[in-house]
């Protein structure tokens, strides 16, 4: 309803509506404009990545998920790091490297893709592990091989009980 002074009375759910779709509209620009900023910082860190990473072989000796504080990382890291990652968990590897044993962090993408105990080539960046690949033959990759099925499964059973199959 508008009134002779020109000022527009709503009831109080339509006032409701329109303020939470104005505030969704808000919500929804400075998202957009975060994700587009945040995109860009990404790709100056990858550039910054790319153009500094070089090739290593190391012996992997272990890899976890730990907190960063109790990695074993250097001290200019952890200080570097923002507070509120601090206590999250990072995938560490802890790996050979000529004689001496470094802490890396790996990327998140390909953790689990490095074994444990084999000598891999890695394309490493500062501390930061960044592509793996296997020196004697590829990787062997957890999820790779093929779960069979029910049938499948009581078909070699079967065979194994009947001696066609040697056991495992």
């Amino acid at each position: 309803m508008l009134l002779a002074t020109g000022i527009l009375l709503l009831s109080t759910p339509q006032t409701i509506l329109i303020i939470t779709l104005v505030a969704a509209v808000i919500i929804g620009v400075a998202l957009y404009f975060l994700n587009k900023y945040a995109t860009k910082k990404q790709a100056e860190q990858n550039a910054a990545i790319e153009s500094t990473k070089q090739t290593i072989s190391m012996l992997v000796i272990d890899k976890k998920r730990m907190k960063m504080k109790d990695a074993g990382l250097p001290q200019l890291v952890i200080d570097n790091t923002p507070r509120l990652l601090r206590g999250s968990k990072v995938p560490v590897v802890k790996a050979k490297i000529g004689p001496q044993i470094m802490t890396l962090i790996s990327d998140e993408k390909i953790f689990d893709q490095i074994p444990v105990k084999k000598e891999v080539k890695a394309s490493v960046a500062g501390i930061y592990i960044v592509d793996v690949k296997g020196i004697r033959g590829s990787l062997n990759t957890p999820g790779t091989e093929k779960k069979k099925g029910r049938f499948a499964q009581l078909l070699d059973t079967i065979k194994e009980k009947a001696g066609a199959k040697p056991l495992k």
